[in-house]
């Protein structure tokens, strides 16, 4: 065999070795976008769940309730707002606002210990918690996938490969500056 026909097969054989890798590389990346997307659908399931038990809910504390207008005016606006959000910021800034205005709803619940008692109400409760639950673990699915993906793209060599398709870190579904504050409890 002539030397030039051995190394014609060695760079042959080098190329289909690289191509095999870089391959397999975006069939990884492209398996690691799915699931991060999955994950945000997910999310974004149980927010929507959400959405649609809270116009329940404030019906229910607007019987008791309804001197507390502004309180209902900022619980359809935000619900607007997150139904309306396309991009996953929208969704999660529209989200915090949700959530402090089911706090403040919450709260307005402790004023009334009648409502507090309607079968209704505490139904809605339970079925709005186990949401929020449900919403907490989604989120954390999704934190895991982003972070699986952000550390991926950023190690060596699948870095090159993600840079020449234009991947990008993805962002993590944040706590709000209100959710941490320490909340007051009082009886």
């Amino acid at each position: 065999m002539k030397k030039s026909t051995v190394v014609l097969i060695v760079i042959a054989l080098i190329v289909v070795l690289l191509a095999r890798g870089a391959v397999s590389q975006y069939n990884s990346l492209v398996a690691l976008e799915t699931n991060v997307e999955s994950r945000w659908a997910q999310v974004e399931n149980q927010m929507q769940r959400r959405a649609d038990l809270i116009p329940n809910l404030v019906a229910t504390v607007k019987g008791y309730a309804e001197h507390e207008e502004q309180i209902f005016t900022d619980i359809a606006d935000a619900r607007a707002r997150l139904l309306g959000a396309r991009s996953p910021e929208e969704q999660i800034a529209a989200n915090n606002s949700l959530d402090m205005a089911l706090g403040r709803l919450l709260a307005i619940s402790e004023n009334y210990p009648q409502l507090k008692a309607d079968a209704s109400f505490n139904r809605l409760m339970d079925e709005l918690a186990g949401t929020e639950n449900r919403i907490a673990v989604e989120r954390m699915r999704y934190n895991e996938a982003v972070e699986v993906w952000n550390r991926t793209i950023r190690q060596f060599p699948t870095v090159i490969l993600a840079s020449v398709l234009g991947k990008q870190s993805m962002a993590f579904f944040a706590a709000s500056e209100a959710a941490q504050q320490v909340p007051q409890v009082q009886f």
